[in-house]
């Protein structure tokens, strides 16, 4: 592991509640100029349209979701990952924009004095170094894994992104597919989330969202799962499985997706889908138990949303 030179970030960057950009300017990592951002209430508000979906403003604070009833009853699976976020101080502060937005949480790129790809370095340190809590999918140049957990279950509810550039992002197109190691979304100069748009949900659909921690609280994922699926009869007529945690994007799994898709919910059925969950891994020396973990949540989270 060498130390750098490389300058930390000067760029102007937005600032909203600041949680994570704060951490960020104290240790040295990012040190340009700031633009506030208008905290008008277009940019708070969650509003219901007359089809059934909500568009939801991206100065919306992470509590404000996680408490709206509403959301709750429409979209279970973004209202539990909202409850699991940090601590009640931090979601009575961060936005779902600035969680869409946020930078990586990995060490290297967290220390002003290691090169990184995030900041302009030739390679990505925690590849040879120490990835315990990194990606079990080895999918770019960079090993770390992305840290938005609204991201992830804003995936799973096939959520589009309005910037002040441009309309109807889905979270891929926002955060891309992993293999640009440089960046943790693709926001352009100037580009800014404005708002997110959640379609109205599916008849008799349900959701269920967990996480696998290090301690009880106030701890980043490991491993992070949010299902949806429409049962009908006993069997899965519609299923969504989103993984966090794992990969430097959100990943949905659409093996055990389709493992599972017009099949009875049995525990047979379950098991096998399952053990799908690994497909296409590539875990890195020190992350092969985020496999078993992966896999474990998985079973777990398809019995208690088929229950």
């Amino acid at each position: 592991m060498s130390t750098t030179t490389t300058a930390p970030t000067t760029v102007p960057e937005f600032r909203a509640a600041g949680t994570d950009l704060s951490e960020r300017r104290r240790s040295g990592v990012s040190c340009g100029p700031i633009i506030d951002l208008d905290a008008g209430p277009d940019m708070r508000r969650i509003d219901w349209i007359t089809d059934g979906s909500v568009r939801i403003g991206a100065l919306t604070s992470i509590a404000a979701i996680a408490s709206d009833r509403r959301i709750a009853q429409a979209y279970p699976g973004i209202t539990a990952a909202a409850q699991g976020l940090a601590t009640p101080q931090i979601r009575q502060l961060a936005t779902v924009g600035g969680n869409l937005a946020q930078r990586s949480r990995c060490w290297y790129y967290r220390n002003p004095q290691i090169a990184c790809l995030k900041k302009g370095g030739s390679d990505c340190p925690a590849r040879t170094g120490n990835h315990l809590y990194h990606v079990a999918f080895d999918l770019g140049p960079c090993v770390a894994p992305h840290p938005s957990t609204m991201a992830m279950a804003l995936l799973a509810y096939d959520a589009g992104v309005t910037t002040n550039y441009r309309r109807g992002l889905s979270i891929s197109d926002l955060l891309g597919d992993g293999s640009n190691g440089g960046v943790d979304n693709l926001l352009g100069p100037g580009e800014r989330i404005e708002r997110i748009e959640l379609p109205a949900p599916l008849a008799g659909e349900r959701a269920v969202y967990k996480r696998a921690i290090s301690r009880t609280y106030a701890e980043w994922p490991l491993v992070e799962i949010c299902v949806r699926a429409v049962m009908s009869g006993g069997s899965f007529q519609q299923v969504r499985i989103c993984a966090g945690g794992i990969a430097p994007v959100p990943l949905r799994l659409t093996a055990c997706e389709a493992a599972l898709l017009g099949k009875p919910a049995d525990a047979e059925t379950i098991a096998q889908a399952a053990t799908l969950a690994t497909s296409g891994a590539k875990p890195l020396p020190m992350t092969g138990y985020k496999l078993d973990l992966l896999t474990g949540l998985v079973r777990d989270v398809v019995e208690r949303v088929a229950a």
